[in-house]
């Protein structure tokens, strides 16, 4: 089948697909940096540099696009879906109007928090759009760390056809709770940020948090990082720190060891003799970018559908929006009772998973983190944890 994508970042959905046999006929960026990656990496394919500019579509089976999420998540701004970043869906739509034929399929992918803002008013817009214009749509939530990469990624997909069943595409795969719950916790339950469990450092874990944060929240993640993000707490791009208690160490992922995480080829954003501002500049790259393995598991659905058995079902009238859900024109929205884990992927663990030593934190950032730390009322630190960072930051002072 053949896709146009727009709002593409670094083309994290076109690259999923293409592992199933797509092929790209269009791509739409309009950030510089972003713009170098895929002429680099998409040779060939014609690429536009501004939605507002595009006038039509190319014949095409499958519309995908990570439209901005600024306005949307609960880090940005928090404009809803009129706002100036957010609301340039608007022309995607516009652009389905005018198709002729139009897609067969429409994947657009963005935050799960947008189910929440404003009691869910961007997807109650997307999908009364999408049913005017003669599409069923189905969505859901899905965790990155589904498909065997350590990252907890909550983002909404969300799938429509003219003339196919988006459920048997997105609702086919699900692994319960109880089974996701057997498979992550391998030893005694450990630091989740809010509470004072005991950490026990023979299990041999790593913990991933923001370390740009520390007054509300940090994140705080398992064997795994939290969700790699364009921006940060202190306004810049930069990955989230780990920490390895059994050394008492704080560091970062490399640059290609986060192109890996987001499902991407090391070095898909540039070469390593990135710094400063051109390394920053990779990170919001791979911050917005779109997780390639959750679009490949779409893809090989699209394929090959598999066939939704009705679970439990309730209609959804009002209010924040359920983790998943289904509907058409002239019919009640249904909610689905679905895990975020499509799939059960036994990746490594996290530390088993980076391929480059950590990148140590400095002793401004963990110092910077402690003292933030330090003031949060709302988050009961573990003493393991602020005793660890205490003598990391006495370790690396200069």
């Amino acid at each position: 089948m053949s896709v146009a994508g727009l709002f593409a970042g670094i083309g994290g959905l076109e690259l999923g697909l293409h592992s199933s046999g797509f092929h790209t006929e269009l791509l739409c960026e309009i950030e510089p940096h972003a713009q170098r990656v895929l002429s680099s990496r998409f040779s060939g394919v014609t690429l536009a540099p501004d939605i507002t500019e595009l006038k039509s579509l190319p014949r095409v089976d499958v519309l995908s696009a990570g439209f901005p999420c600024q306005d949307l998540s609960q880090a940005g701004g928090k404009s809803g879906i009129t706002g100036n970043r957010s609301g340039l869906v608007s022309h995607l739509l516009r652009l389905v109007q005018k198709a002729k034929p139009r897609p067969k399929w429409i994947l657009i992918e963005n935050v799960s928090y947008m189910l929440r803002l404003d009691q869910g008013q961007a997807m109650r817009f997307l999908t009364i759009t999408l049913e005017e214009l003669g599409y069923r749509w189905a969505y859901r939530v899905v965790d990155a760390r589904s498909f065997g990469v350590p990252q907890r990624r909550m983002r909404v997909i969300l799938l429509a056809s003219r003339d196919e069943d988006p459920r048997n595409v997105l609702f086919a795969d699900n692994v319960s709770d109880e089974k996701i719950v057997s498979h992550r916790l391998q030893g005694p339950l450990v630091l989740d940020g809010n509470g004072p469990n005991i950490v026990d450092e023979k299990i041999g874990k790593s913990y991933g948090f923001y370390w740009t944060e520390g007054r509300i929240g940090i994140g705080w993640t398992v064997d795994a990082v939290p969700t790699i993000k364009g921006g940060s707490g202190l306004g810049i791009p930069s990955p989230p720190a780990i920490w390895v208690p059994s050394s008492d160490q704080f560091g970062m992922p490399s640059i290609e060891d986060g192109e890996r995480l987001q499902g991407f080829p090391a070095g898909w954003t540039g070469d390593a003799s990135a710094t400063g501002r051109a390394l920053g500049a990779r990170w919001k790259l791979v911050g917005n970018a779109v997780c390639v393995h959750v679009a490949e598991w779409v893809g090989k659905r699209l394929v090959a559908p598999g066939v939704y058995e009705s679970t439990q079902e309730h209609d959804f009238i009002k209010g924040s929006w359920p983790m998943a859900a289904y509907g058409s024109k002239g019919k009640t929205i249904r909610a689905v009772m679905l895990s975020a884990w499509p799939l059960l992927s036994a990746g490594p663990v996290l530390s088993n998973f980076l391929k480059d030593p950590l990148v140590p934190l400095s002793h401004r950032a963990a110092a910077g983190f402690l003292s933030r730390a330090r003031l949060s009322e709302k988050i009961n630190y573990a003493p393991q944890f602020l005793s660890s960072v205490e003598r990391y930051v006495r370790r690396v002072q200069p």
